[in-house]
């Protein structure tokens, strides 16, 4: 499986951003897709999961409410639109994708098989 994550920027605080995760190389049914963020000096951390039929949806505390993540199954591409964006969302962004699309263990960066390059995501105060 190949991951290229795209759509990152510079907004302004409450502003709103949507990247994409491209998915490539194989049947990406089973899969579980998921973005984590790493911000300057701190931890991988997650951000939001879902299945490719969008049925199992899981996002982080921090971003519950603001952040929207969605499939298309379609182009193969997963999408995250966030909204009322925070200085504190400044981070890259990196999208992921899990062998175990069932899984209830999903905020582990360690258990994802797959990842993109990441995209940076500039969120001034």
């Amino acid at each position: 499986v190949q991951l290229q994550a795209f759509g990152g920027g510079a907004v302004q605080a409450g502003g709103s951003l949507r990247l994409a995760c491209a998915a490539s190389g194989r049947s990406f049914a089973a899969l579980g897709m998921a973005w984590f963020r790493q911000a300057p000096g701190k931890e991988r951390e997650f951000v939001a999961r879902t299945d490719w039929l969008g049925t199992r949806l899981y996002y982080s505390d921090s971003v519950k409410g603001r952040f929207t993540i969605s499939t298309d199954n379609t182009r193969n591409t997963m999408w995250l639109q966030m909204t009322s964006l925070r200085p504190e969302d400044t981070a890259v962004y990196y999208c992921a994708a899990d062998k175990d699309g069932t899984t209830n263990v999903y905020k582990d960066a360690l258990r994802y098989q797959y990842w993109g390059q990441g995209t940076l995501v500039t969120v001034s105060s």
